[in-house]
């Protein structure tokens, strides 16, 4: 008899489904199935085939859009009116890949400009990378699953997919549309495995590449056990800063940094977690920011009033608890929360100026709390943002043009947001991780490029 997967309700505990899982030998099997076709030209599917299939599949999930996004909810805890949004941008996603197959070009390398280059043509053109393998995060459930399963069908890889064991539906729900829409099922499987199993498909040789969203120290770990030659990316997370000059637009600003703080209870790589406000103006930021705060309605994810739902476990309520207990016992001030509610929600949180050795501001803090910090001396602060071993999003408001670039060239990030948010992202643009925060680069175009590689040909002809 096969064991088998519970997935629990983060909210209130209750039993969703039970699913089976895998056994070593399905795992092996479905890897081998993989390397065959990746291996065999003649079983590709076409391009044009494959435009058709996400189309379709695209179509799918709009129509099972509110069935899908209330099961995000439930198993991951995002309020409903967020995940609706995430299920949208899973078609935008989906569609987005079709649109994308014709970007994957080569290019001419030219050739006769030494005597010995004479009477040859090259060119590059790009093809499938191999088996991908990709191990998946929580956090949004559907439209991660979209961004590292439909690039590799959109560019013809054979794909497996290991979701979150905390929130595997979502998974099963895009690959079945996957199925439905007319993609074989042996060029994408759904792996539930134990981590032994796990941990032996993401290194084994015939993986051509491997793609991680989720935790450091796991990301890293499996990056150093990879086989020789598995080209992979990874996306972990950080501890986002924003920097307010004394000039910003602080009506303006407010809105959207408690929704990038608070926004699925600061579960998100990119959440605000660290702004550094200029102390003419810190007092009246902080005050309005703790309204804000206050006025967040928590609770259960399916209620159409939540804003922010529960953490995906009691453990992390835990320790989200205990980190702002350290930062206040060093002599930080909590403005607002610092509480948990009930077993599995925690309030959110303003902390004024805690020190910047405490887990609230040198870790990415993955809950509902956000530090502010005053600074005298903009480019200070600059430094202490850059501090951290994370560096993702970022972002700087300001009125002048000068201090934004300013700003946006010393901040050490992937990328910096001007007047908006840390956690802005639309699925076509890059989407990478500094140092400690991950490896390559995602975003659909993007992801669809690493899974390709460029394969030159010469032709030597006495009539070229």
């Amino acid at each position: 008899m096969k064991n088998k997967l519970k997935v629990f309700s983060p909210f209130d505990g209750h039993l969703i489904s039970e699913l089976e899982l895998n056994s070593p030998e399905e795992v092996e099997n479905a890897l081998e199935q993989a390397h065959h076709l990746a291996n065999n030209p003649d079983r590709a599917i076409p391009v044009h085939e494959r435009i058709r299939i996400l189309e379709k599949t695209a179509d799918l999930v709009e129509e099972r859009a509110e069935d899908f996004a209330r099961q995000a909810a439930e198993e991951g805890g995002k309020p409903l009116i967020d995940s609706r949004i995430e299920l949208d941008r899973a078609v935008q996603g989906i569609r987005e890949s079709a649109r994308s197959i014709n970007q994957m070009v080569g290019h001419e390398v030219p050739m006769g400009l030494t005597p010995s280059s004479t009477n040859r043509m090259a060119f590059t053109i790009r093809e499938p990378i191999g088996v991908v393998v990709a191990v998946s995060a929580f956090n949004h459930p559907f439209n991660l699953i979209v961004h590292q399963v439909i690039p590799a069908v959109a560019v013809g890889c054979p794909a497996l997919v290991k979701p979150a064991s905390a929130t595997p539906i979502s998974c099963f729900n895009l690959v079945k549309c996957l199925y439905e829409a007319g993609l074989p099922e042996n060029w994408c499987r759904v792996i539930l495995s134990d981590r032994a199993s796990a941990e032996k498909l993401v290194t084994d040789p015939r993986v051509s590449f491997f793609t991680f969203i989720g935790s450091a120290k796991v990301g890293w770990g499996l990056h150093s056990r990879l086989a020789p030659g598995t080209r992979c990316t990874l996306e972990h997370g950080g501890a986002a800063p924003v920097i307010i000059d004394e000039d910003a637009d602080i009506k303006d600003a407010l809105p959207l940094l408690a929704k990038g703080g608070f926004y699925h209870a600061g579960q998100v790589c990119v959440s605000v977690q660290r702004i550094f406000v200029h102390e003419k103006i810190v007092d009246e930021f902080s005050s309005a920011l703790v309204e804000l705060a206050k006025k967040l309605v928590v609770g259960d994810p399916l209620d159409e009033k939540t804003e922010v739902g529960p953490l995906i476990s009691e453990r992390e309520v835990d320790r989200v608890d205990q980190w702002v207990d350290e930062a206040r016992s060093a002599g930080a001030n909590i403005l607002t929360g610092g509480q948990k509610i009930g077993a599995t929600c925690y309030a959110p949180t303003v902390i004024l100026n805690p020190p910047d050795q405490a887990k609230v501001s040198s870790e990415e803090i993955f809950g509902p709390v956000i530090n502010v910090y005053s600074f005298k001396d903009r480019r200070e602060a600059i430094d202490r943002a850059n501090q951290v071993p994370f560096s993702f999003q970022s972002a700087v408001f300001t009125k002048n043009i000068d201090v934004a670039l300013d700003t946006a060239k010393r901040l050490n990030a992937s990328a910096v947001m001007v007047n908006d948010h840390t956690a802005f992202r639309v699925d076509w643009m890059p989407f990478a991780g500094r140092k400690a925060s991950g490896l390559g680069v995602g975003g659909i175009v993007s992801t669809m490029l690493e899974m390709t590689e460029e394969k030159m040909i010469v032709f030597r002809s006495k009539v070229i």
